[in-house]
């Protein structure tokens, strides 16, 4: 090949190419990104200690997100996971969620580029959801407060099991399931979570977790970071069975970008990524697919996708597969939006159930250090109440007599 071949070539690459960034640009201006997942708020714990006062999230080069990067990636809304490790499950999770919560309201309030947002009838920006459901407590009461305090989903397991929930983790093995992945406690948070318009999350359930929600929950549910186990075989992601079960739903899977959930190896790149789009989309079509990134939280990204200024590199790769630009418009924010939608509307069918009192039982939670208040026993038959009962009728007795007297 002559000099002037390679010249005239390279030109036209460049043309070709300068177009189809001109192309994702437009798009993305047009429709930018509502990602499902990004772990934020466990770098501003573990890094910073919460303080935001010593730091500028304008600009944190040493993670993944900041300001700067979001806008430079065309993201619009971004759900930020309030994550507690599950080594707090039955201590002190409640109290770390809180914390958590409050950091990310704080850094939601402070800096003018971002805006909390609790419903898709304002400008969304920022929007909470609490990543593993032992972050309850197994108490209905903490999570309707966590509703009124912006939380507006939440995943049911995250590492570890709960009482009520099964994780796909085998590392953590609190509570054994054993027949049933999800107990009659556990249909009742789905219940409550379609009552109060929360979007229920499967990412990190089992999958017997998973289909017993799909079975049960009245609203459309996500999986807010998961990717296609036909593409990858890793336990995290979402074999063909569900992803047709989560079809009927109406419901919504995010395609998550860690390394390990997409080629199955400690490398990959955008063209494995692009992989796992393709195969959701022939099972159950471009109507059920989003982005999930798990920035923050997941540690190896594929080689061009390694911060949040990245995801036009994806939507190019996409659109060079022939994927056309409403297709694209619906897995970067048209999907999730009719899920939001779709969770309201169902709260709003359901306004007239009054808040459930469902308790779980002691001996699902097996906690010692749990206080359980009980209603006093007006009979005197009581075994701890027994003696009392006999003195003071001796009491009764002995005041008689003297009067008497």
């Amino acid at each position: 090949m002559s000099q002037t071949h390679r010249i005239i070539l390279f030109s036209l690459w460049t043309l070709i190419s300068g177009y189809a960034e001109d192309r994702v640009r437009d798009l993305m201006s047009r429709y930018p990104l509502i990602d499902g997942h990004n772990d934020l708020a466990l770098q501003l714990r573990k890094l910073y200690n919460n303080r935001l006062n010593h730091i500028n999230v304008n600009n944190m080069s040493n993670i993944a997100t900041d300001i700067t990067r979001l806008h430079a990636g065309h993201v619009q809304a971004q759900m930020f996971a309030v994550y507690v490790m599950c080594g707090a499950q039955d201590k002190d999770a409640v109290r770390l969620t809180l914390e958590q919560i409050d950091v990310l309201r704080r850094m939601c309030t402070e800096y003018k580029d971002f805006e909390l947002v609790t419903s898709l009838r304002q400008k969304i920006a920022c929007m909470l959801s609490i990543e593993g459901g032992h972050s309850i407590d197994s108490s209905l009461p903490a999570l309707r407060m966590f509703y009124q305090l912006g939380v507006r989903s939440m995943s049911l397991t995250h590492t570890c099991n709960t009482p009520w929930a099964e994780s796909s983790s085998k590392h953590h093995t609190f509570y054994q399931k054993q027949n049933n992945s999800l107990t009659s406690f556990g249909k009742a948070v789905v219940e409550e979570m379609n009552r109060l318009g929360m979007i229920i999350d499967l990412s990190h359930t089992s999958w017997g977790t998973a289909e017993a929600v799909l079975n049960h929950s009245k609203a459309p549910v996500i999986f807010s970071h998961s990717s296609s186990y036909a593409v990858c075989n890793n336990d995290r992601n979402v074999p063909d069975r569900l992803l047709k079960k989560l079809k009927n739903n109406r419901g919504l899977i995010m395609v998550n970008l860690h390394t390990d959930f997409i080629s199955c190896k400690k490398e990959a790149n955008i063209s494995h990524v692009a992989d796992h789009f393709d195969h959701i989309k022939k099972v159950i079509g471009a109507d059920s697919i989003g982005i999930g990134s798990d920035f923050e939280g997941a540690v190896r990204f594929p080689k061009g996708l390694q911060d949040v200024s990245k995801y036009p590199a994806l939507i190019g790769e996409l659109l060079r597969r022939n994927w056309t630009e409403q297709e694209l418009a619906d897995i970067l924010r048209q999907n999730f939006i009719r899920i939001f939608d779709e969770v309201e509307k169902m709260r709003d069918q359901l306004v007239w159930e009054r808040p459930s009192e469902v308790q779980i039982s002691m001996e699902e939670v097996k906690n010692p250090c749990r206080l359980v208040l009980r209603p006093p026993s007006s009979s005197c038959s009581s075994p701890n109440r027994s003696q009392l009962c006999t003195l003071l009728a001796l009491v009764l007795l002995l005041s008689n007599l003297i009067l008497l007297q």
